[in-house]
């Protein structure tokens, strides 16, 4: 299994198309991460759109943006489904947050949470304002997902560092 990034290193740059809901609308585009610098930002990469672990993962980030927000943060949800489908997650559930659709899962790959059989593993990378990586966790089993507090607790730490 690839380990992905070290901590401490640049966070792999990659650009995916995605959405996000904003009121009624589900605005598409494509997300670079080297344009989301000068903010900290949480990759969530999760199994697939609409299963129960990641749509209570994904309410969670959702019903925290302003936590998130609080600490200068953005949070982008990442998986292999299409943009389609995340749309008709993102409408179902309310989310607030943009998901990004890695169909071939180069970007699970590069990051190392790349697994056979269910795809994408569970994972949350914290990058800092400067592009760097500070921080992650990667389920071996995916059952849980870290929490808004931790994840808060975690950004905290890098905006004061």
């Amino acid at each position: 299994m690839a380990a992905g990034p070290p901590l401490g290193s640049p966070a792999p740059d990659f650009t995916l198309p995605g959405g996000v809901l904003s009121g009624d609308t589900f605005e598409r585009g494509d997300y670079a991460l080297s344009a989301a610098r000068g903010r900290s930002l949480v990759l969530a990469f999760y199994p697939g759109d609409n299963t129960s672990v990641c749509t209570k993962q994904l309410c969670s980030y959702s019903s925290g943006m302003e936590t998130f927000e609080g600490l200068d943060a953005e949070v982008w949800g990442i998986s292999p489904q299409g943009v389609d489908s995340h749309e008709s997650f993102a409408r179902a559930q309310g989310l607030r947050m943009p998901l990004l659709a890695d169909e071939g899962r180069e970007t699970a790959r590069t990051y190392g949470v790349a697994a056979p059989g269910i795809g994408v593993r569970r994972a949350v990378f914290l990058i800092g304002p400067d592009g760097v990586l500070r921080w992650k966790h990667v389920a071996l089993l995916g059952a849980t997902f870290q929490s808004l507090s931790t994840l808060a607790d975690q950004l905290s730490g890098i905006k004061t560092a």
